[in-house]
């Protein structure tokens, strides 16, 4: 199974990255656009992993969250990785706090006790809305024309999900396999 823990958007951003991507879709970029039913944040990727490793990894997710507040979490504009001249991967920024950067940096921790490697580069809080298609690149300027696409907002978070991600002709589908509420001790 394919597993990667996330934090959902709640409302009122949730519906402000859905109205701003059903516009982006509209401008016919070359791009491979997510699907619109469940914008997250993810907090850690971990691969196609053998179905006896679930236990553990929810285990250690649940561990990380222990005692974690809920997250309260900025909406921001449009960027790109690696670079907007350059784009590879189309985005919506987050703005965080130290609350966010801790818990983020617990999950790295746990996860690495059970044996999955922190990732490669520094960690910038985004909601992944595209990728581009092989070889095609955007129209000069195209990004920067929609940088006030998406209107700043604050949210909170209550809770961490951890998504299976089942991968089809359509693009990627996402089943939440656990929750872990922010503010309350974890159960299996």
């Amino acid at each position: 199974m394919r597993l990667f823990a996330a934090v959902p958007l709640t409302e009122p951003a949730r519906s402000e990255l859905i109205r701003a991507l059903s516009h982006l879709k509209s401008l016919e970029w070359p791009v491979r656009w997510v699907h619109e039913d469940d914008p997250h944040i993810t907090l850690k990727f971990f691969g196609e992993v053998p179905d006896e490793r679930f236990d553990v990894i929810e285990e250690a997710l649940g561990l990380a969250v222990r005692d974690a507040p809920p997250l309260a979490l900025g909406l921001s504009g449009l960027g790109a990785f690696p670079t907007e001249r350059r784009p590879r991967v189309l985005w919506a920024g987050i703005e965080s706090n130290a609350a966010f950067g801790a818990l983020r940096e617990r999950i790295e921790v746990a996860c690495l006790a059970i044996g999955f490697a922190p990732e490669g580069t520094p960690f910038q809080p985004h909601v992944t809305l595209g990728r581009m298609r092989e070889g095609q690149r955007l129209p000069p300027g195209a990004l920067q024309s929609q940088s006030n696409l998406v209107t700043a907002m604050n949210f909170v978070a209550p809770s961490m999900l951890l998504y299976e991600s089942v991968l089809t002709s359509t693009g990627p589908r996402y089943t939440v396999r656990s929750t872990f509420e922010f503010g309350r001790p974890w159960a299996a």
